[in-house]
């Protein structure tokens, strides 16, 4: 394996890394990213990477969040407010694992292209700024106030992230707060949504493929997981303290600006 795939697959490691929290959608960046750095792999493999990898990032999120998702060892009413928490994120997985498990396929052939990926960049950075310009003062400043029937709409924002440029978090982030949820709270719950939606992916995708890897796809798969691991643990934590004294606007200027270039370069070349 030579240093430049390394270098390559630490890329693409650190990309994976900072998109998949960013509300700026790390699969378009992935899709984006692909057009420019090409993998010497297989494309069987390469598109179980580029899922795969995102267990890098699921790892940190686990480990940052793991004190307030650990039902065990704690007082009776905060382990029955954890145990809450976790039946509203198994709710607010259930619309997007039914639509993605009956539509995936569907929606890679369909959707995953440049076209796509540059106007969901646009529209839901517009989304962003608005929202955020409306200025609706949070009725939910909790995860304890959080409702099962809110959870529930949660989950139906989330399927909209089955289409490649949505981003998952900012799909849920602006459901949440079109929902009235503080903003670092929606932010949080986003985040704990993403462990059983991406580990069912890669899980999904690991089944695919199948476990008969080569020493240079291991290298590759390890080296991806283990970059977007380390990113993430940094992500995570710069963005819970940017929000908490900031809103989402400069994240929604980025998507459109973004979205342009990309939809200008593909339109010119």
């Amino acid at each position: 394996m030579s240093f430049i795939e390394i270098l390559k697959v630490l890329f693409i490691g650190l990309v994976e890394g900072i998109t998949e929290w960013l509300p700026i959608s790390s699969t378009g960046h992935m899709i984006l990213v692909d057009e420019f750095i090409k993998l010497n792999v297989t494309k069987e493999f390469k598109e179980m990477f580029l899922v795969v990898i995102q267990l890098g990032a699921i790892l940190a999120a686990l480990s940052l969040f793991f004190n307030k998702l650990y039902p065990f060892n704690k007082p009776k009413e905060v382990r029955k407010d954890t145990y809450s928490l976790w039946l509203k994120i198994i709710i607010s997985c259930v619309p997007a694992g039914i639509i993605g498990i009956l539509f995936d396929d569907w929606v890679f052939a369909n959707f995953y292209n440049s076209i796509v990926v540059s106007l969901a960049l646009i529209i839901y950075g517009i989304l962003f700024i608005y929202i955020e310009k409306k200025e609706k003062k949070p009725i939910v400043e909790s995860f304890r106030d959080i409702t099962y029937k809110t959870a529930f709409f949660i989950g139906l924002f989330q399927v909209l992230s089955i289409i490649p440029g949505t981003s998952r978090s900012g799909a849920t982030i602006v459901g949440g707060l079109l929902l009235g949820i503080n903003r670092v709270v929606i932010t949080e719950y986003s985040f704990m949504l993403a462990l059983p939606v991406m580990f069912g992916a890669s899980f999904v995708k690991l089944l695919d493929f199948g476990l008969n890897f080569t020493n240079t796809e291991l290298i590759v798969l390890a080296l991806g997981m283990i970059t977007a691991f380390i990113v993430s643990l940094f992500s995570i934590k710069l963005l819970l303290k940017y929000i908490k004294k900031n809103d989402f606007k400069a994240f929604g200027w980025y998507r459109i600006i973004l979205g342009i270039i990309v939809l200008l370069y593909f339109i010119i070349f």
